[in-house]
């Protein structure tokens, strides 16, 4: 618990979040902050941050323990707040892809069209290449249809068919279509995997961005704590729950669906090995998925790299839901559950059991907060 606490949990909280990522943060601030509200977090690891957790590995390198974590928004306003806990340092992420022996920039563009196939198209003939190979589709339901109706078949099995497979555990005809549509295919130049207007790295890691943002007197924190732990022990007003909706309710329908990532860190004795900061690799030769250099992300300077490979699994802590008909049919039985359990909010991608990149956490915190704040004011 940090020291500035200015309270005893066994005087009770006003409200008790569960699970210490950006959901459950930003939402612990603005409470003690804005409503000088009495919140204790509590998280089942070992520290703050939840995925976006950053730190020094043996080598003294700062890598992100739970993979790449990179920071982009269109929203003024979610940069402006999360400005008030770090500085930045400017970062465009690119990707290359291993696909027929050589590395070509993902999303697919131009630059990745004319190394492939040996061309040198302008645009206006890229977008003609792609039409031609594409395939007309009068329905887009899945994963499969959207890459399909943009690309054609043999671009599809080249980037996206083994990837997708290794990634989700199945083909992507089973998936929602959301799950390729964040990929777009461009038929000019920009390899950024991103166009948000605002792009960028905190400057010093996103675990001292967090420990910034609960130090507070109002705000207590508890690694290592489960809520059951908890449950009975501290009193408290409201829970916000942002840990597995479907073990909140003992897993009364089921346990809902989710992959997992199973991490190998190195460190190897040469400055740099990758062009950028992320190698995918969408052949199922190889089993992960990608080799994340993390000194691409954060400009550290270094005689040595750290590095990561990622293998998805079935097994272990839950990372991305996933997005397929019969878990969202399963997950609308447990948010009916949610929706009728007084004194708790379900927030976050796992308590909603939806895939959210970070500053749409942020920003869902901040509309959770002001909904949150205008009932207190009513009910005053």
């Amino acid at each position: 618990m940090p020291a500035s606490s200015s309270f005893r949990l066994d005087q009770g909280v006003d409200h008790l979040v569960v699970g210490g990522g950006f959901a459950g943060c930003v939402l612990a601030e603005r409470l003690a902050s804005q409503l000088g509200r009495r919140v204790l977090i509590i998280d089942r690891r070992d520290h703050i941050g939840g995925n976006a957790y950053d730190c020094l590995d043996d080598a003294g390198i700062l890598i992100h323990r739970y993979g790449p974590h990179i920071f982009h928004t269109n929203s003024a306003k979610v940069l402006d707040y999360l400005s008030q806990f770090t500085e930045w340092r400017p970062y465009e992420h690119r990707v290359l892809a291993e696909v027929d022996g050589q590395q070509v920039p993902i999303p697919i563009n131009l630059t990745t069209l004319n190394k492939l196939y040996s061309l040198q198209m302008d645009s206006h003939a890229a977008a003609a290449f792609l039409a031609a190979r594409a395939t007309p589709m009068t329905e887009i339901r899945s994963s499969r249809d959207v890459v399909v109706s943009q690309v054609g078949e043999e671009l599809y099995r080249k980037f996206f068919e083994g990837y997708t497979r290794k990634q989700w555990g199945r083909d992507a005809g089973e998936l929602d279509r959301s799950v390729t549509s964040r990929v777009p295919t461009r038929t000019d130049t920009d390899d950024r995997y991103f166009q948000d207007r605002y792009q960028c790295m905190p400057q010093h890691g996103y675990t001292q961005m967090f420990e910034r943002m609960i130090d507070h007197p109002n705000i207590a924190f508890l690694p290592s704590t489960a809520y059951a732990d908890v449950r009975d022990v501290v009193p408290h007003d409201h829970l916000i729950y942002s840990g597995p909706v479907d073990e909140y309710f003992d897993f009364r329908y089921g346990k809902l669906p989710y992959r997992s990532l199973r991490f190998e860190h190195s460190t190897l004795d040469t400055p740099l090995l990758q062009q950028v900061a992320v190698v995918n690799y969408p052949s199922s030769d190889v089993l992960y998925t990608r080799i994340t250099e993390y000194k691409h992300l954060t400009g550290q300077r270094h005689p040595r790299t750290s590095i990561t490979r990622e293998f998805p699994s079935d097994v272990g802590d839950p990372y991305y839901p996933i997005p397929a008909p019969e878990n969202a049919a399963l997950y609308r039985r447990y948010e009916e559950l949610a929706e009728q359990t007084p004194g708790v909010t379900f927030t976050g991608r796992l308590g909603t059991y939806r895939y959210y990149n970070m500053d749409q956490v942020v920003a869902q915190s901040l509309t959770l907060f002001a909904r949150l704040a205008q009932q207190t004011s009513v009910a005053a």
